[in-house]
């Protein structure tokens, strides 16, 4: 059985001597923990030292972590976190997904479509302005009143939005509001990626695994007005292998975790969100291999999908395994009993717990028609933010929806507008998929699947709006933007006026989840981060909200099974574990370079820092500050990471720059690289 910790349970055992315990927490820049782990290690990071982490941070708008690694804009991500950019650029004749992309010189690195690189500027606590603003109201009142507080914030902070994001955080689950400014950059290209077999050798079977033999490493180049942005503050680049023992930070982007959620939170997500995700992401990957089956023309315009859908859907296996072990609930359980306990007699915390299973009580019968009448695809994607974006910008600011406000309406319109491929065959597919899977939920009788379907079939339907729509066209899209909520009212495109008709049902779901399950939430979250802090002190690290945060730990293996599980493979054992058979077919450039490739580089390593999805393609940082790999994975072990850690056995699985420069300088040739990162 895995047994995993909890933060909230044990953050009194936080400060325990074993490294192991020490390990957990991703940790906000402005709350290092720094005595506890000087009192694990022996040694923590000074303000300078974290000062200069922090300005080199890469957070991707795709999902992602990354980090400058040059003075001219070099950023150091994973393979998969291009691959969409990869994938947009290709075509049938080139297809820069499966063959990879060398860039020998800057004229020649790919525009990315949607995606923008962010630097974190500063972090400003704002918990009394926003806390300020909902005093006293409760339900659609209080989170009006709160997004309004927050959009005022985010436009005071952020008046030049072509180079600088102001972004609200809510941390402890409304316990504390951070203000987080960015410094942005729209226009990334990519500059090297491998190819995908040698990004993914091990395919599926591998995932979350290890050993592990993966060049899962790429980089951007973010440009401003034509040219390569000037990036001062950067990591220096080490192609060195890791050494066993050796002290590792992560610092990236975790995008959520559910650690301190209460009892009937967790039974939310063990009885409904979490089945229903994991029975319906398995149809789509029956029905997208099928259909990929049908040709290798769908064969590559599906693999990016397939790939995310894939991955998704082992960490909800993994999740529901760690949901369902009786062990780890009776420590999850036990972890809110001792709460509850230290708390008991301060009357000004009351009893959240049972104001959030009210909630969560309330939410139940919201949640299947909030999920369902929002369906899948690209086109209708498009349709939906262009049906929003045009409401929303008729209200003031402080009255909009969050993501349609001020500050944050730059990057809606930019993954709006900016060019990239449809096929009309997999946009059908995921809105028929998503379509019979609301009708089955549903029923066929149920208000909302009558507002979905009308009088069609999830095929009939699917099909007639994919085939008639024009939004594929950036610019047709961008007349509907300019053109504003006259443009879109009177548009005759069947895609705008199907989003015209699911949306005041999806406002009016909105709201009524606000009241019933937002708005409690928002207090009772406040509630239990005061129970927090009073219980074990405010050197307490926040559920991960895919900002920025800093992990530390160590190089090192585990035991598995009786046996120990080494820290490190090497070059050669790619070669030694190649079947010829797909998933674990060597790349083609593998086999070209086989001669010339040093078979005692340091490959793929892990490490106890406690990541999540998000930190893909964070830096791995040495105690001197410089970068020695980018995380990449999680074993097996972690995915039920998104509720505990357990430092015995959790694991973050890098590529190291040992393996990323003999991929440099042999395998994927790019000289002009290689000169650059050894100038950093």
């Amino acid at each position: 059985m895995q047994r995993f910790t909890l933060l909230a349970a044990t953050a009194a055992a936080a400060f325990a001597s074993t490294a192991a315990h020490a390990d957990e927490g991703m940790w906000t820049f402005d709350n290092f923990p720094e005595e506890r782990m000087r009192e694990a290690y022996g040694w923590a990071p000074d303000q300078a030292w974290l000062d200069r982490v922090q300005a080199a941070a890469v957070r991707l708008t795709g999902g992602c972590s990354a980090s400058f690694v040059s003075d001219a804009g070099l950023i150091l991500t994973n393979q998969h976190c291009v691959a969409s950019c990869l994938f947009d650029n290709s075509t049938a004749a080139t297809d820069y997904l499966q063959d990879g992309h060398v860039a020998n010189r800057r004229s020649e690195e790919l525009p990315c479509p949607g995606q923008q690189a962010e630097v974190v500027t500063a972090i400003t606590d704002v918990t009394d302005e926003v806390k300020g603003a909902f005093e006293g109201l409760s339900g659609e009142a209080l989170t009006k009143a709160r997004d309004a507080r927050i959009s005022e914030i985010e436009s005071a902070n952020c008046t030049d939005r072509e180079t600088t994001r102001c972004q609200v955080v809510t941390l402890f689950g409304g316990g504390q509001y951070k203000l987080y400014q960015y410094r942005k950059y729209s226009d990334v290209r990519l500059a090297w990626a491998p190819e995908a077999r040698a990004s993914t050798f091990g395919g599926d079977p591998d995932n979350f695994n290890f050993p592990r033999y993966s060049m899962d490493a790429s980089f951007l180049r973010a440009y401003e007005n034509g040219a390569p942005v000037a990036t001062p503050s950067h990591l220096q680049w080490n192609p060195r292998a890791p050494q066993e023992g050796e002290i590792t930070f992560v610092v990236g982007n975790p995008g959520s975790t559910s650690r301190l959620y209460t009892q009937s939170q967790l039974a939310f997500e063990r009885e409904v969100r979490v089945p229903i995700t994991l029975t319906t992401l398995s149809e789509l990957r029956g029905r997208l291999i099928s259909a990929m089956d049908e040709s290798a023309k769908k064969a590559r315009e599906g693999r990016d999908t397939l790939n995310g859908v894939e991955n998704s859907l082992k960490v909800y296996i993994g999740r529901t395994g760690a949901l369902g072990d009786p062990d780890f609930s009776a420590q999850l359980a036990q972890a809110e009993t001792e709460l509850r306990e230290r708390v008991a007699n301060n009357p000004a915390i009351g009893d959240p717990w049972s104001d959030v299973e009210t909630a969560i009580e309330a939410y139940r019968a919201l949640y299947l028609p909030a999920r369902f009448t929002d369906p899948s695809g690209t086109l209708y994607g498009y349709a939906q933010a262009l049906v929003f974006a045009a409401q929303e910008r008729e209200k003031p600011n402080s009255e909009r929806l969050p993501g349609y406000t001020e500050s944050a309406l730059p990057l809606t319109e930019k993954r709006l507008l900016d060019e990239r491929p449809v096929y009309p065959w997999l946009d059908t597919m995921m809105m028929e998929w998503s379509l019979s899977k609301a009708r089955e939920y549903l029923g066929v009788d149920d208000d909302d699947t009558r507002l979905l379907l009308g009088r069609e079939s999830p095929e009939q339907l699917a099909e007639r709006l994919v085939a008639n729509t024009r939004l594929g066209d950036p610019a047709v899209r961008r007349q509907l933007w300019d053109g504003g909520l006259a443009a879109v009212q009177t548009s005759d495109d069947p895609m705008i006026q199907y989003a015209l008709r699911l949306a005041d049902r999806q406002r009016a779901l909105e709201g009524r989840i606000d009241e019933v399950y937002s708005g409690p939430l928002a207090i009772a979250g406040g509630k239990l981060a005061d129970a927090r802090f009073e219980a074990y002190g405010d050197t307490l690290y926040p559920d991960a909200t895919f900002t920025l945060r800093i992990s530390y730990g160590q190089v090192q293996g585990w035991e598995e099974r009786g046996q120990q599980i080494p820290f490190m493979t090497t070059m050669g054992g790619t070669f030694e574990r190649a079947t010829g058979n797909e998933p674990f077919d060597l790349a083609q450039a593998f086999v070209a370079s086989h001669d010339e490739i040093d078979i005692n580089a340091a490959y793929d390593f892990v490490s106890t820092n406690d990541i999540i999805g998000g930190n893909s393609g964070s830096p791995v940082i040495d105690r001197e500050g410089t970068v020695i790999g980018a995380a990449f994975d999680g074993n097996i072990h972690s995915l039920g990471g998104n509720y505990g850690y357990d430092g015995t056995l959790n694991r973050t699985v890098s590529v190291s720059t040992d393996a990323v420069q003999e991929g440099l300088e042999t395998i994927y040739p790019a000289p002009a690289l290689v000169a650059e990162l050894a100038g950093g």
